[in-house]
C-alpha cells in the first residue's frame, strides 16, 4: 500500500545519483497526495488523513457548503551536499479537497490531531437531515 506520490518532476522518474534536473526539462509542481478516510454515520461526516509529522498548526482547514480542503506544507530538510539515493519523505505544499454528498454545519465542525492523524468530524446541517411529514386529514 502507498501513502504518498511525490513526484516533483513530473512523469520523469528520479534518477540515481542526478542532483538535479537540466534547467531546459520542463516539471510538473510537487504534488503530495496522502491517504484520507471519508465516513458518513447517522448525522455526521468523519475524516481521517494521516499526516505524519505534521503539528495542528501546520495544517489549515477550510469547509464552504459540501466541500473540504486540507492545505498545508511538509517540510523536510534537503542536505544540498548529499547525493540521495532515494528520497521518499514528503516534502512541499500540498492541497487536498474533498467534496461530501451533503450540506454539512461548519460552524460545529471540530478538528483534533494525535501523531499524525488528523481527525475531522462536521455534522450535516439541519437542510440535509431526512424529515417526515404528517398527512393531515381532508375533512368535507
Amino acid at each position: 500500500m502507498n501513502f504518498y506520490i511525490r513526484s516533483p518532476y513530473g512523469h520523469y522518474p528520479m534518477y540515481r545519483r542526478m542532483p538535479r534536473l537540466p534547467e531546459n526539462w520542463d516539471s510538473v509542481e510537487n504534488q503530495i497526495y496522502f491517504p484520507v478516510d471519508v465516513r458518513e454515520k447517522d448525522d455526521t461526516f468523519t475524516i481521517i488523513a494521516m499526516l505524519p509529522s505534521l503539528k495542528p498548526e501546520d495544517v489549515d482547514i477550510q469547509i464552504i457548503n459540501e466541500t473540504v480542503t486540507l492545505k498545508g506544507e511538509f517540510k523536510t530538510e534537503i542536505d544540498e551536499d548529499a547525493t540521495y539515493i532515494m528520497h521518499e519523505q514528503p516534502t512541499g505544499k500540498f492541497c487536498r479537497t474533498i467534496t461530501l454528498s451533503d450540506m454539512v454545519d461548519s460552524s460545529k465542525a471540530q478538528a483534533s490531531m494525535e501523531n499524525g492523524v488528523l481527525k475531522i468530524e462536521i455534522p450535516k446541517s439541519e437542510e440535509a437531515k431526512p424529515k417526515t411529514i404528517k398527512i393531515a386529514n381532508m375533512k368535507k
